[in-house]
């Protein structure tokens, strides 16, 4: 039984690990082509040079060698301090995600035999909804015999459709899903 145990730990293979995944540029000796166009740390475009000619430039800068645009042939690389180039790149990413909105969906639940002051609190809502560029989720609820009228629920929905039909458009046509009828609006 013991030397069962050892001969199946000497054939199981042993897997090196996978190399890791850089993520940003390559820069300095990890640039792996005979040839690169150069650019310098003014911005001047040095044409195509080989790959040891771009590092002896850059060293003697005392910067680094930065692969801006890898796909193009031959790769477009820049003489520049990585650091400073990393964090100026961070900070265009934060700002970038500062600025960018994530619209939400608000929901709001009608009734099909809504009073008129209810209808008007609701469409209030609904408008600030819009004006802070949210969509509107409209749920129309049906309770026991209201489902043998289903056309005021739709006559309801078509009501909240031509109120906001200035400032709003659908999304989603009203459609059943069980007891209710939802439909999407979303600010033009």
């Amino acid at each position: 039984m013991q030397q069962l145990k050892e001969s199946r730990a000497i054939r199981r293979p042993i897997r090196p690990a996978p190399p890791v995944q850089k993520d940003g540029p390559r820069i300095n000796e990890e640039i792996r082509v005979p040839k690169v166009q150069l650019i310098d740390q003014t911005g001047h475009n040095l044409g195509p040079v080989d790959i040891q000619t771009a590092l002896d430039k850059a060293q003697e800068a005392g910067l680094d060698l930065v692969e801006i645009a890898p796909n193009s042939s031959p790769p477009v690389c820049k003489i520049l301090d990585y650091g400073k180039y990393k964090y100026q790149a961070q900070k265009k990413a934060a700002e970038a995600r500062k600025k960018q909105k994530v619209v939400e969906v608000k929901e709001i639940k009608l009734r099909p035999m809504i009073d008129d002051h209810d209808y008007d609190v609701k469409m209030r809502s609904i408008q600030r909804f819009f004006d802070e560029g949210d969509k509107v989720k409209v749920t129309l609820r049906f309770r026991g015999r209201e489902m043998a009228h289903q056309e005021l629920g739709y006559q309801l929905l078509n009501r909240v459709r031509d109120d906001t039909s200035k400032v709003a458009k659908v999304e989603q046509e009203p459609r059943f899903e069980g007891r209710q009828v939802v439909m999407v609006l979303a600010p033009r």
